[in-house]
């Protein structure tokens, strides 16, 4: 016959209350003393981890913001050439596009109907289907 395992807590529960209930107070207040000890020293203290791996990778990260601040401006100047030429490929680009009708030449848009028949009767590229 196995022990019902609530029935035994409880019983280890009403041992240990009517025991600490007998327990002299200087004797509780030893052992209260001791085990804040035993958990102070078992936790690891926070402040020797920062200081030993916070403090230089701090440092680090300074040190590679300082230098991208003074390498930024050189490299400003050094590439505005290249902001020239993307400038040119971006007029060259508009050019392709058809001009609006406010700034586009008036007499362009007087003889539509020959442009559509132009696009009609385009022989250079149905000469290149098969």
């Amino acid at each position: 016959m196995t022990p019902d395992p609530d029935k035994f807590a409880r019983r280890a529960r009403a041992l240990y209350l009517e025991a600490s209930r007998q327990l002299d107070p200087s004797t509780a207040e030893r052992l209260r003393a001791t085990r804040r000890q035993a958990l102070a020293a078992a936790r690891p203290a926070p402040h020797r981890f920062a200081s030993r791996v916070l403090l230089p990778v701090g440092a680090f990260a300074v040190l590679a913001l300082a230098t991208l601040m003074i390498w930024q401006p050189l490299r400003r100047a050094d590439s505005a050439t290249p902001q020239a030429a993307s400038t040119a490929q971006t007029a060259d680009a508009d050019v392709d596009l058809p001009p609006d009708a406010d700034s586009a030449d008036p007499q362009l848009y007087q003889n539509l109907d020959f442009f559509d028949w132009l696009a009609a009767n385009d022989t250079s590229s149905r000469s290149t289907e098969p």
